[in-house]
């Protein structure tokens, strides 16, 4: 992106940085994060070790707003699209355009009768309480 250019998330102009970054939803980095916590612990040589404040602060975050048993299923939308809407959860149509507008490009195609049965197929197989 050239420097003139605004970043705006509305249309997918979200940086080089960013594009080329790969996006997760909290469900994957809570995952990430418990394989190094056991890593952590499996290498300490002191069982009473613990890990930073910030690592134990992330990993309680993405636990407590991981909505979703299943990464892999909520696959079918672009990476940053996907991680807004599964981890903000939005449960209209209206809400879901509001949070990601890009949904609603001509390209795309999506009605909102489309982005209702998207957001129904993503709590189907959201985390319940």
């Amino acid at each position: 992106m050239s420097e003139q250019e605004e970043e705006n998330a509305a249309e997918l102009k979200i940086g080089e940085e960013f594009l080329k970054a790969k996006c997760l939803m909290n469900c994957e980095v809570a995952l990430i994060l418990d394989r190094k916590y056991d890593q952590l612990q499996a290498m300490s040589s002191d069982p009473m070790s613990q890990v930073s404040q910030v690592f134990e602060k992330s990993q309680q975050y993405v636990k407590r707003f991981s909505r979703y048993k299943n990464a892999d299923a909520v696959r079918q939308l672009a990476e940053f699209e996907l991680c807004v809407l599964g981890n903000l959860c939005p449960e209209t149509a209206d809400e879901a355009k509001a949070m990601v507008p890009s949904i609603t490009t001509k390209e795309r195609g999506c009605t909102d009768e489309n982005i209702e049965k998207m957001l129904g197929d993503l709590s189907l197989i959201k985390k319940f309480k």
